[in-house]
């Protein structure tokens, strides 16, 4: 349960930071009915997910078997993660208004470019939780990655629904605190790939 509270809320700190994904499903649900906006909170949860098991079991796969490559990806992936920390916590985070009028195959196809196709991305979450496979006990993983899907699908639903249902009170400030409170948490969680490090050293 453990592990699994660990992927829930790294997966949580990990993808609702506000950015290009999370202004657009923001945004549809502001404007649009009901069924779009669930239409779209499923179809950019579908790509996060995949996206997030790949960079697990691929890159943690890999340094399963090269323990010089797994050492440098936990220092690699802790520096990154305390980078990305700092970095979210001194980020604005601004409600700006995007255009999300579009037919639903776009919105596939937009969700699918920002996910795959997106090098900052693919980096970010194989370091992260490439890192993190290497660090957890061999019985844990899937316990740990199905806490990362979950927080995903939590939160592409959730904030779709209270954006709907409250979008009046959502302002930069609100963001702001989002950034923070994630921040806060990815930095934590670079320290402890640190300590994971320093243990495998």
């Amino acid at each position: 349960m453990v592990y699994f509270f660990q992927g829930f809320t790294l997966g949580l700190a990990y993808v609702a930071p506000i950015g290009a994904q999370n202004l657009f499903v923001i945004n549809t649900g502001l404007t649009q009915s009901v069924k779009r906006v669930y239409q779209t909170a499923f179809i950019v949860m579908f790509f996060d997910i995949v996206l997030a098991v790949a960079c697990f079991f691929g890159v943690g796969a890999v340094m399963d078997r090269a323990p010089l490559l797994k050492m440098g990806i936990l220092i690699v992936g802790g520096l990154a993660l305390m980078y990305m920390g700092v970095q979210l916590m001194r980020a604005r985070g601004s409600l700006e208004k995007t255009d999300v009028d579009v037919p639903l195959l776009k919105v596939i196809s937009t969700a699918c470019v920002v996910t795959w196709f997106n090098p900052q991305a693919l980096i970010d979450g194989s370091l992260m939780l490439g890192a993190f496979k290497a660090s957890l006990p061999a019985d844990q993983s899937a316990a740990f990655i199905l806490g990362v899907c979950l927080a995903s699908a939590s939160w592409w639903l959730g904030i779709s629904t209270l954006t709907h249902l409250f979008g009046a009170k959502l302002s930069d400030r609100v963001l702001r605190g989002i950034n923070i409170v994630c921040g806060a948490i990815i930095f934590c969680y670079g320290l402890k790939l640190g300590v994971s490090f320093f243990r495998v050293v």
